[in-house]
């Protein structure tokens, strides 16, 4: 069942990933110095990026779900609120530092760490419905 669980978690993630990427794609795409030619032209055609979104969001979804096993943690209200906590406090710290160091725009940094709190989050929610 614990493979299960983190199988729907990282799905539910990268749908999520995929109608918050699709409504902030714009301004996501003006702050990281994109083109609609470049996406146009194959960059985000590819399976690549998708290949590795999917399979990063099974590792993370599969070491919450270890963690949460660990700490006791296995209820919906509790898994969303340590979902969000990772996010929040250990995630999206660290989008924030490389953001900083990278000199990137604040634009995109508050749309790519919100994806990963609310994503988390998300991960979180589905592992406590398990």
């Amino acid at each position: 069942m614990e493979y299960l669980s983190v199988l729907a978690a990282a799905v539910a993630a990268f749908m999520f990933g995929g109608a918050w990427y699709g409504t902030l794609g714009k301004p996501w795409m003006k702050a990281a110095g994109i083109t609609p030619e470049q996406v146009e032209g194959g960059a985000m055609k590819s399976p690549g990026p998708y290949v590795i979104s999917f399979v990063m969001l099974l590792l993370v979804a599969g070491m919450m779900r270890h963690g949460f096993s660990m700490a006791g943690i296995s209820s919906f209200g509790k898994s969303a609120l340590a979902g969000f906590g990772i996010g929040a406090f250990m995630a999206t710290p660290w989008i924030v530092t490389n953001h900083a160091y990278g000199m990137r725009p604040r634009m995109l940094t508050l749309i790519d760490g919100g994806y990963a709190t609310i994503g988390c989050t998300v991960i979180g929610l589905v592992l406590g419905l398990f």
